[in-house]
């Protein structure tokens, strides 16, 4: 399965931005950036409102080539275990 995600960190202190961006397809973890992308409860994530010195995340979803991406902006204090592995995971590639 084809999936790439893009993230942008932006807030916190510093106020500084990180972005990072991964091809699953690319990774010996695939099948659990996957699972977890499956799993992501679109709801509730981003159902709070940022607050001082805290992260916000935008994640971008390519699930299937030429598909239009999903957009999720969430903000840290929101954010699940997985959720959290996977912003993580795709910052550091």
């Amino acid at each position: 399965m084809l999936v790439i995600l893009k993230v942008v960190r932006s807030g916190g202190f510093a106020g500084l931005m990180a972005s990072g961006e991964l091809d699953t397809s690319a990774e010996p973890d695939s099948e659990r950036l996957e699972r977890v992308v499956r799993g992501l409860d679109r709801a509730g994530l981003g159902s709070g409102r940022p607050q001082p010195d805290r992260y916000v995340y935008r994640l971008q979803v390519i699930d299937t080539a030429g598909a239009e991406p999903t957009e999720l902006t969430v903000a840290e204090q929101d954010l699940d275990a997985d959720t959290a592995w996977l912003l993580d995971r795709v910052l550091q590639s």
